[in-house]
């Protein structure tokens, strides 16, 4: 005891004990702090893994036309039979995929729409009563939902392109409607219809309609971005995101008005109106005079 309380009362004592303490904070602090370089290694490998399963898809389901490094393919003769994929971006992976429009089953003037592949089927409906089937509806929906998400990363780190919008941008409630209509009918009623319903193009092409509920605002809001098929490119510079934002609200809101007539009849105007009108009153009106001369008067017997 002595010796510590001479100890204690040396100079230098009150130093040594402070760098005692610090070293203790310091190690506790070390201890409880998270470590940022283990992190940023999961998340490489995480990464990595979302990489591989992507190009383990696209390999799969893409290569076979695209080429093992999406550069692209040609038949005999150098026609090109299905682009390359460098530099599309994400945001048209997500679109052609989404839609089910690739992978295609019959390359040709245009691919139609169709329900996506199950690997990569977001449209699954889990809205069913019995628990166990919902579950594995869920997990279904979820890993298309990755395998989606990872094959257009895996898209996406080949060449900078595109990426998929944020929900705020493509959220029609924020978009002007009355823009958005002058500008649907200056870029797009040429092909589409002034409401969005479609039309037939050249060469075996078509417009698809737009007046679908299955078509969601991420879905035109890609379209505009990436140009898929015979439709034009509108980047930014010719339709700002404030522009396309105006056309879908343009869209969404046309697509829910009510046809007071009961049919639409294409929602093209009175031309189709008057010309339906005309073509089936005047026809009722020749089929009524031909059942009014059909009948011939009965002849009088003589008395």
């Amino acid at each position: 005891m002595k010796r510590f309380t001479a100890w204690r009362r040396r100079p230098w004592a009150g130093y040594a004990v402070v760098l005692a303490a610090l070293a203790a904070i310091g190690v506790i602090y070390a201890g409880f702090q998270p470590r940022p370089d283990r992190a940023e290694a999961t998340a490489t490998a995480a990464a990595a893994n979302d990489l591989q399963n992507g190009k383990a898809l696209f390999n799969k389901n893409c290569a076979s036309c695209h080429g093992l490094n999406a550069e692209g393919t040609k038949d005999a003769k150098g026609n090109p039979i299905a682009p390359s994929l460098i530099g599309v971006g994400a945001a048209s992976v997500d679109f052609q995929v989404g839609t089910g429009r690739m992978p295609a089953a019959n390359p040709g003037a245009q691919i139609p729409r169709k329900a996506p592949i199950p690997d990569f089927n977001t449209l699954i409906d889990t809205d069913v009563e019995d628990p166990e089937e919902r579950a594995v509806l869920e997990r279904q929906k979820a890993r298309a939902e990755k395998n989606l998400a990872d094959l257009r990363a895996y898209v996406a780190s080949l060449g900078n392109g595109p990426d998929v919008p944020s929900a705020q941008a493509v959220d029609p409630k924020g978009g002007d409607v009355a823009l958005g209509g002058k500008l649907f009918r200056t870029n797009c009623a040429q092909c589409h219809n002034f409401v969005g319903s479609g039309g037939a193009l050249t060469g075996g092409k078509y417009a698809p309609p737009l007046d679908k509920s299955d078509v969601t605002p991420r879905q035109i809001y890609e379209a505009m971005l990436t140009g898929p098929q015979a439709m034009p490119v509108f980047n930014d510079t010719t339709l700002t995101p404030r522009d396309k934002k105006a056309i879908i609200a343009y869209l969404v809101q046309t697509r829910e008005e009510p046809d007071p007539g009961g049919n639409g009849l294409g929602r093209i105007g009175p031309v189709s109106e008057g010309l339906v009108g005309w073509l089936v009153g005047i026809g009722l009106l020749v089929l009524a005079a031909m059942w009014i001369t059909a009948k011939k008067p009965k002849k009088l017997k003589k008395s």
